[in-house]
């Protein structure tokens, strides 16, 4: 690492700051939909199958740019590919709020892009600013604040659109964006905020390329993360439906759906703890046991839907941060990293944007839950099983 960018005791809580805020920026866009659909349906007199789209479309970009946001970290530097996935995605909500449905679409696809390009980043960051044992925790901070991020627009967006509008609403929560640029840039500096920094070493890095694409880990670490993704879009999309078929009301189930979320947050959190003091492993192992009980809970005892959607919701928070963690934990320079952190995410929001599809089409062909619960409960199996071994790996 340069010298002018190893963070110092009086920048720490700035770097922290800006990692938090880009955080919430992550998903923020993207959840804020969610909260005013009917508005926007309405609005723009488009089907409820259009309106998913405007959730589906940035987590399938998730999936299909990440081969672009590992050229632009690597071909950029980290710090210059911050301020580009920020910017983009600033514009994108920008864009989604400045007309009709295809001013709409076409803004929705930027903020998917440009927010590819941040969630591939961000690890790199971690990695290069924190020592080994401050990644972990780090990587919790960071994943608790996606969910902090994630609760505040959920709640905070249908309020926010009865005194503003839908389109302002869901265009305000740039700010996050906005907030974050103006702390790294106080952090870094203008100039070295927007210096390219790319790789010259082209020899070096093609053979570490070669050795990344055949490390079966990378590989399998991506399968985990597949699991753990495809079972949390999965139950965020249709855990309200399933609580309203248990007899809840619309406003009970969208509640009780927001402790699912919120539970997430004490996850992340509590994670790291288990990583650092006892083993990667131990914190697979709790995560996947935790989440199991979401499906066989639902399944076996769904009266006890609260202790299910607490469990279940640390677990979904630790399951993300555990992956993060182990996305450093497995070695290498910062080439390396950022291959593998675009791979591990490419591969699991891609298996993830099929989630909510897949889960709903079994319960629409079985008018019943069981059928989709036990798919969640294999894909659970898949990220326990598969991470798992690679947490094995890293404790030999």
């Amino acid at each position: 690492m340069p010298p002018d960018i190893r963070p110092t005791s009086s920048r720490l809580p700035l770097l922290v700051v800006g990692i938090v805020l880009t955080a919430a920026m992550l998903r923020a866009p993207i959840v804020a939909v969610a909260p005013v659909a009917r508005l926007i349906g309405a609005d723009l007199e488009v089907s409820a199958a259009v309106l998913g789209l405007f959730t589906g479309i940035p987590v399938l970009a998730f999936a299909v740019c990440a081969p672009v946001a590992i050229a632009v970290v690597r071909r950029g530097g980290p710090d210059l590919a911050l301020m580009v996935g920020l910017g983009g995605a600033i514009v994108g909500c920008i864009v989604r709020s400045s007309g009709g449905l295809p001013a709409a679409l076409i803004g929705t696809a930027i903020i998917g892009i440009f927010l590819t390009i941040g969630n591939v980043v961000v690890p790199v960051i971690i990695a290069r600013e924190f020592s080994p044992r401050r990644v972990h925790m780090m990587t919790g901070v960071y994943t608790s604040a996606i969910n902090v991020g994630t609760m505040t627009v959920t709640v905070a967006t249908a309020p926010l659109a009865a005194g503003i509008g839908w389109r302002g609403a869901i265009a305000a929560w740039a700010v996050f964006g906005v907030a974050a640029l103006a702390a790294w840039v106080s952090l870094r500096g203008v100039r070295e905020a927007f210096r390219p920094r790319p790789d010259q070493r082209r020899t070096a890095a093609a053979r570490r390329e070669s050795s990344i694409l055949r490390s079966g880990s990378t590989w399998a670490l991506g399968a985990a993360f597949a699991g753990q993704a495809f079972s949390f879009y999965a139950m965020t999309a249709w855990l309200p439906t399933l609580l309203i078929d248990r007899g809840f009301g619309a406003e009970a189930a969208g509640a009780i759906a927001g402790l699912f979320q919120v539970a997430g947050i004490a996850g992340a959190l509590l994670l790291p703890v288990l990583t650092t003091r006892v083993s990667i492993l131990t914190g697979v192992v709790a995560v996947a046991l935790g989440w199991l009980t979401v499906p066989i809970g639902f399944l076996v005892a769904p009266d006890l839907w609260w202790l299910w959607c607490l469990v279940g919701g640390a677990a979904q928070g630790g399951g993300l941060t555990v992956v993060f963690i182990m996305i450093s934990a497995l070695g290498g320079d910062q080439h390396t990293i950022t291959g593998r952190s675009g791979i591990v995410q490419g591969i699991g929001y891609g298996v993830a944007a099929a989630g909510p599809t897949i889960v709903g089409a079994l319960h629409e062909a079985t008018d019943a839950w069981t059928v989709p619960l036990l798919t969640v409960l294999g894909a659970v199996l898949v990220f326990g099983l598969v991470g798992g071994g690679v947490a094995a790996r890293l404790r030999r």
